[in-house]
């Protein structure tokens, strides 16, 4: 029978099938480890004195609340808290207690867990990948299963290598036709979710396909991937092709018979005539840059565009008296006060350079703050060696080490109160960025262009009288 690529990848995972009265246990190649999720697992673990199972099928890093500021000249790092500090160093001692390998402070591969894992080839198609972060979404862009899981559940597979998993339900969002001049896959994100909003995609798991799609560079389909759950989808999935293969070539991680399983890898996409639980369908060439006036990543406009009207709907209501704005008003020229660039969503090196081709040369208007903030190490050592950080530092920004940072404020990176951020991160919930702080969501360009104006811009116009 036609099978969608979902449900091949699924069942070769599946170690028992579903039944009416318990969930499949599903096999997971690869494991991903951060500092804030992990701790209450190996905590279970040791105190069930059990071992990991697998551990090289695990990698871990420092990211979510690591200081993004260079060490004192005494070594000391700018941990926001105690509990920071220990986060970090007990997933040091926990992964040297059980083997696994471990990318510390001085490790020059360290960063997001969802930029690091792919830029050193340990994401590969075809594999199920899970971390204790929502946004593990990311991994599918090669045509990997992966979705975020708790800390009970980074136990289970810490102690068995598999999981307890409801088969999903798929849908396919299906993009034809090419973007237009200046809109980016972070543009193309935002549309998807507005479209099916905030819960439209909850119980299936997304493949994305179309023209539009296919056309997207490793990094773009990597951006769409990521922010596939917040519409409310288990994971974001598309088919492995050629560019794939060739962004993977030359990883430090790939397997030694990587040719010998390009055919298999190609092989799985969705076969012809296979049925999906539900379809849509989106023109691409209708697209344009986006942003957000909401408390949820579903409420994106056009950045030329209005807010709408929803008369007597309460979250919308709420929502606006929070960002402090009204229906029918233009976000276009709404003052801000700090732009973030970075996070898994936007901190590789391609968002990095687009944001640099705007800002070169240029200075950012004097009311705003500017923090860049690259997702890896590599990535921040590749764009030294472009110059793209002397770009930043002389229009005015400033230029940190690899993390998470300011997408979560979890590691002191915070928007003051009452301050409103262009960011482009995943989420702009409330106070995600820091109590009482105002998120916008955007592309890089969108975002570089706002840091210019000290207000919401488009990027097209900014750069074409620039």
């Amino acid at each position: 029978m036609a099978s969608t690529m979902f449900h091949k990848v699924f069942s070769r995972h599946l170690v028992e099938p579903q039944t009416a009265d318990c969930p499949a246990v599903l096999y997971v190649d690869f494991h991903l480890l951060n500092e804030v999720t992990s701790p209450q697992a190996f905590a279970q673990l040791h105190a069930r004195g059990l071992n990991v199972a697998r551990p090289r099928q695990a990698l871990a890093m420092i990211d979510h609340a690591t200081p993004t500021l260079p060490a004192s000249p005494d070594g000391q790092r700018a941990y926001v808290s105690v509990q920071a500090r220990e986060q970090v160093e007990m997933l040091a001692l926990n992964a040297a207690r059980h083997g696994i390998d471990f990318l510390g402070w001085e490790d020059p591969r360290r960063g997001i867990v969802h930029v690091v894992g792919p830029e050193l080839g340990y994401t590969l198609p075809g594999m199920t990948i899970v971390c204790g972060d929502s946004h593990t979404s990311t991994h599918g862009a090669f045509g990997a299963l992966a979705f975020g899981i708790g800390t009970s559940e980074v136990a289970h597979v810490l102690a068995t290598q598999c999981l307890l998993q409801t088969e999903a339900k798929t849908l396919r969002v299906n993009i034809e036709g090419s973007l237009r001049p200046g809109v980016t896959a972070k543009d193309l994100a935002l549309t998807v979710i507005t479209e099916l909003g905030a819960a439209g995609g909850t119980g299936y798991v997304i493949e994305y396909a179309g023209e539009a799609v296919r056309n997207l560079t490793m990094e773009g389909r990597m951006t769409l991937c990521n922010m596939t759950i917040e519409c409310g989808a288990r994971a974001g999935m598309i088919a492995p092709d050629q560019v794939t293969l060739d962004w993977l070539r030359g990883r430090p991680a790939l397997p030694a018979d990587f040719e010998a399983r390009v055919a298999g890898w190609l092989s799985l996409a969705t076969d012809a005539g296979a049925l999906f639980d539900r379809e849509v369908q989106i023109d691409a060439s209708t697209v344009a840059p986006m942003i957000t006036w909401g408390t949820t990543p579903d409420t994106a406009i056009s950045v030329q565009g209005v807010i709408p009207a929803h008369s007597g709907d309460s979250v919308h209501e709420q929502a606006l008296q929070y960002m402090q704005l009204r229906p029918g008003q233009a976000l276009l020229g709404i003052p801000i006060d700090v732009v973030f660039i970075g996070s898994c969503t936007n901190g590789r090196l391609v968002d990095l350079r687009a944001a640099a081709h705007i800002l070169r040369g240029r200075k950012i208007a004097p009311t705003v703050t500017l923090l860049v903030v690259p997702g890896s190490q590599a990535v921040r050592a590749q764009a030294e060696a472009e110059g793209l950080d002397r770009i930043f530092i002389e229009a005015g920004g400033e230029w940190r080490l690899s993390g998470c940072s300011m997408c979560l404020g979890m590691n002191g990176d915070l928007v003051p109160p009452g301050q409103r951020v262009v960011s482009t991160s995943n989420r702009n919930f409330v106070g995600r960025q820091g109590p009482g702080s105002r998120t916008v969501l955007a592309s890089p360009e969108t975002a570089a262009a706002c840091a210019l104006m000290g207000a919401i811009a488009d990027h097209r116009e900014v750069h074409r009288h620039g």
